[in-house]
């Protein structure tokens, strides 16, 4: 009696450990395949928004890198902006060399002398979608500014930033750059302190 107790109990733990191994429920299959969705789901919805924040970081250092060469302009033209005497504008296209962009233009000076190497034949101050970045100086704050990404820097004489709007300032050697990001409002920054 002893011998069909243990036998029992063996077939009895065998089944167990068959059906153990036998495979995975309806319910299983369709939790792990609900959370794999979820997970693919919410990578679907964080990209784009991740590469436009990548994007947009870009473009706030290009137009860090545009202040610094207002900075130089100002050390070689004793002190004074670019715009300061009369607004100008530049739209560089694909098809445009940087050289034959506008000679007494003040903007296209700008960003044919400082945001491109010397003998430069391609523009190369680009935005991150690939487009020629372009700028505009106005003379003192503006209504006229960014109304959408169109890659255009806004540049504004005697003026600063306060937050994303820009006002006029007491200094006429104080200036605004304004960009409209893609994925967060617009950015300013401001030599005013």
């Amino acid at each position: 009696m002893a011998r069909s107790r243990t036998a029992g109990a063996k077939t009895k733990k065998s089944m167990m450990h068959n059906d153990a191994l036998g495979g995975f429920t309806i319910i299983e299959v369709v939790l792990v395949l609900a959370i794999a969705g979820l997970i693919f789901l919410m990578v679907f919805i964080a990209l784009p928004q991740l590469q436009r924040a990548q994007k947009d970081t870009q473009r706030r250092e290009d137009v860090d890198r545009l202040s610094s060469a207002i900075t130089q302009w100002q050390a070689n033209n004793n002190g004074r902006i670019p715009g300061q005497k009369e607004a100008s504008a530049c739209r560089p296209g694909k098809d445009t060399s940087i050289s034959q962009i506008g000679q007494n233009n003040e903007a296209c000076r700008l960003l044919r002398d400082y945001m491109n190497s010397v003998n430069a034949t391609e523009n190369a101050f680009i935005d991150p979608d690939g487009n020629p970045y372009q700028l505009e100086i106005f003379r003192g704050p503006s209504t006229d500014g960014p109304n959408g990404l169109d890659h255009t820097i806004y540049m504004y004489t005697q003026a600063k930033c306060n937050g994303e709007v820009v006002e006029k300032a007491n200094n006429p050697r104080d200036y605004a750059l304004l960009y409209k990001l893609e994925g967060s409002g617009t950015y300013c920054i401001s030599n005013a302190q």
